[in-house]
């Protein structure tokens, strides 16, 4: 960011060896040295961001500016473009042009090599000068970085790590005694039988094979169950057995053996072509439980939606079909400034405020009571699962919020920030008996997913239209309260694989039509 912090810990960049480390978690002092050696390098973050400066305060009036040009959304995207290389490698990525610099936007953090002028960018930044010098000297090639490589084991790594945190059974506990979770795949697939029976299904990231045996039990023809942990498949496999309706064709004198319907495959989907013979385009129904934590976390709607396009016939079902994430301010109820205001009778606040500040720099996951929002939840974002594009999983939206009038009584209080949560529907459009919603809403009963709470780094005071404001007063201060607050939002793929990072800019118009905005705050969920 701007003043040389790192992005993924804050710390200043201001000696190679902070750099050095900050690089990327896989590359050493020695493979990093070339790089090091130039320091144009060392202060690549001084570049203008435009989402970073989007807003831009005023000290008599700020101005909201969402007009201006949005960001790059692909945090994460990484080019090499080098002369010296014929070979071109490119996983799912897009290329386009950006004042006049070539950039590989790659939606799943897929890096891309093309041959063009020597130029690097990374995070959507151009380091064309700093490849040239690497470039310039016979010796340089050949101690050149293969930084191709280096994300490939990256994200192998990453992958393998994340795969194997879900060979705990306590994780697949919690997810199935979230009953708002469970009891809505159920019911979609066991209360809709015009779209179940006869059907064949895919259930991406089975896991334990709940979903898997819900599909058999509402008369599937067939099940194929995709798990990448091997444990876990070992086990869905082993279950599926357990209650007669694995279904493997033949035994290893080639005589059929079972009757059931499922079969798992110990794979990632990506790479199911390799590991069963199955056909393009020949599954009815595509069944998967693959939200995260602010609904995107864990980068996972990537693999549905390359099922999908690969596997599941025209028109047919995907298993929920929408997601919508939602966005709303809350209070002091939603902080820990409550607890330290008295502890046994002894006032603690000031442990309080530096717990508040501290949770400005970091998403946090926890349950909000509804009582404490103190503005009126928006939509800010949908996703239609079975039109949407790839490209179109990170995003920039905004939202506007409205003070609650039934709770503040046209008084002013203080909004500590913003709670997002998401909701996915099994809609009509394929459960025609029985649609049904999962929501993980701080109004109806918490699951698992919790809420993800963005702090702001001060409080921005808020009340109704009605409210009379002192007109020489900042907006959003006590004398004059915002009656709206103003969001930008974007949630995109880290640089770090699964992980996701959020970027915030919120304005405040008053009751006189006044506005200012506070500058963009960063977060990034690991």
């Amino acid at each position: 960011v701007a003043d040389n912090r790192c992005w993924s810990c804050g710390v200043c960049c201001q000696s190679k060896q902070d750099l050095q480390s900050h690089l990327h978690p896989s590359v050493n002092a020695k493979d990093v040295k070339l790089l090091l050696d130039d320091d144009k390098y060392l202060n690549p973050f001084m570049q203008e961001d435009s989402l970073l400066y989007s807003f831009e305060e005023d000290e008599d009036e700020c101005n909201t500016s969402f007009e201006k040009e949005e960001f790059v959304k692909d945090f994460g995207s990484v080019c090499i473009d080098d002369d010296d290389t014929a070979e071109e490698t490119e996983l799912n990525a897009e290329t386009y042009n950006k004042d006049k610099k070539t950039v590989m936007a790659c939606p799943n953090g897929h890096l891309s090599l093309a041959s063009s002028s020597k130029r690097i960018t990374e995070n959507g930044m151009d380091y064309g000068e700093s490849a040239r010098s690497v470039e310039s000297n016979p010796k340089d090639k050949q101690s050149r970085v293969c930084i191709a490589d280096v994300v490939e084991k990256d994200i192998k790594n990453i992958n393998d790590s994340y795969f194997g945190s879900y060979s705990s059974f306590g994780i697949h506990r919690d997810m199935i005694s979230d009953k708002i979770r469970t009891d809505a795949y159920r019911q979609a697939l066991l209360k809709n039988p015009s779209l179940l029976n006869g059907a064949v299904v895919m259930d991406v990231g089975c896991g334990t094979g709940i979903l898997s045996l819900f599909a058999a039990q509402a008369g599937a023809s067939r099940v194929i169950s995709i798990e990448a942990s091997e444990k876990m498949a070992t086990v869905a496999t082993q279950i599926a057995k357990d209650n007669g309706l694995w279904g493997s064709k033949t035994d290893s004198e080639g005589n059929k053996s079972c009757t059931g319907v499922i079969e798992v495959v110990n794979c990632m989907v990506e790479d199911l072509d390799k590991s069963i013979q199955i056909q393009p385009h020949s599954v009815d129904i595509l069944v998967s439980e693959w939200m995260g934590y602010c609904l995107l976390y864990e980068s996972m709607l990537s693999s549905v939606l390359f099922a999908r396009d690969r596997w599941l016939k025209p028109g047919g079902a995907i298993l929920p079909d929408t997601a919508t994430v939602f966005v709303a301010g809350f209070g002091k109820g939603g902080t820990s400034l409550p607890f330290w205001e008295n502890v046994y009778g002894f006032n603690m606040s000031y442990i309080g405020k530096e717990v508040v500040e501290d949770a400005a720099k970091f998403p946090i996951v926890d349950i909000i009571n509804h009582h404490d929002l103190v503005t009126n939840a928006a939509v800010l974002q949908s996703f239609d699962l079975a039109t949407m594009k790839p490209d179109e999983v990170d995003f920039t939206a905004t939202a506007e919020l409205e003070a609650k009038n039934d709770t503040l009584d046209h008084k002013a209080t203080a909004c500590y920030g913003v709670v997002l949560w998401f909701e996915t529907g099994f809609t009509s459009r394929f459960c025609k008996e029985m649609p049904t919603v999962l929501s993980t809403s701080p109004y109806t009963p918490k699951t698992h997913w919790s809420q993800t709470i963005l702090t702001f780094r001060e409080p921005i005071s808020v009340a109704s239209s009605k409210f009379t404001a002192e007109g020489s007063a900042a907006v959003g201060t006590d004398a004059c309260p915002a009656s709206k607050i103003l969001l930008r939002i974007s949630i995109a793929h880290a640089t770090q694989h699964r992980c996701i990072d959020i970027s915030l800019e919120t304005a405040g118009v008053g009751s006189d039509g006044r506005k200012c905005s506070w500058p963009v705050q960063m977060f990034n969920l690991t």
